[in-house]
């Protein structure tokens, strides 16, 4: 019939959220439909909508590919969550300011495709506690005790992603870690 002609060919949508995303316990989210485009290098294969990570709600749902979230778990559980400990009440909330975007990278009209188009890059903003204390990275890194808590954090991320870059690495994250799982020879990049 046209009815089940028209729901065979209609997109998938998306799963229901549930925990246990990308086989990760401590991820919960969505499983979306492949993300295809018409530039050359960006999409997704199987990506899926972050919502929380350790239990921890993101500021806005993250989408990714399963390597990036899997390895935002962990840097979340082994160098985060220990850097922040129970200081304020511990972390209430992960804030995320870039997840999958179509774009070169630093948006730079003729640069390479973005990790970020290939939902294989994060961009962490900073985390608000439960006593309602925000911390940021524009506005604590290399500041006191949170500045601490976040160069310990950003340090630990190396390895744990193939690039990582601070507000010491350019003008483009001066309000961000990125973090990405690109591959190189070389090992990790880490500035």
């Amino acid at each position: 019939t046209a009815r089940a002609t028209a729901r065979a060919t209609a997109p998938q949508e998306a799963g229901p959220v549930r925990a246990g995303i990308c086989n990760t316990r401590g991820l919960t989210g969505r499983e979306l439909p492949r993300i295809t485009s018409g530039t050359r290098g960006c999409g997704v294969e199987a990506p899926v909508s972050v919502t929380a990570v350790q239990g921890i709600p993101l500021s806005r749902p993250a989408t990714l590919g399963c390597d990036v979230a899997v390895a935002f778990d962990r840097w979340v559980r082994d160098q985060m969550l220990p850097a922040v400990g129970n200081r304020g009440g511990g972390v209430a909330q992960i804030r995320i300011i870039g997840d999958y975007s179509c774009r070169t990278r630093n948006n730079r009209p003729g640069a390479r495709i973005s990790e970020h188009g290939r939902g294989r890059a994060i961009d962490f903003a900073g985390y608000r506690l439960a006593n309602g204390d925000v911390v940021t990275v524009q506005g604590d890194w290399d500041r006191g005790r949170n500045g601490r808590a976040l160069a310990r954090m950003y340090a630990g991320a190396c390895g744990i992603f193939g690039t990582t870059l601070s507000p010491n690495s350019d003008r483009y994250h001066q309000d961000h870690f990125h973090f990405d799982v690109a591959s190189y020879r070389s090992g990790p990049y880490c500035r």
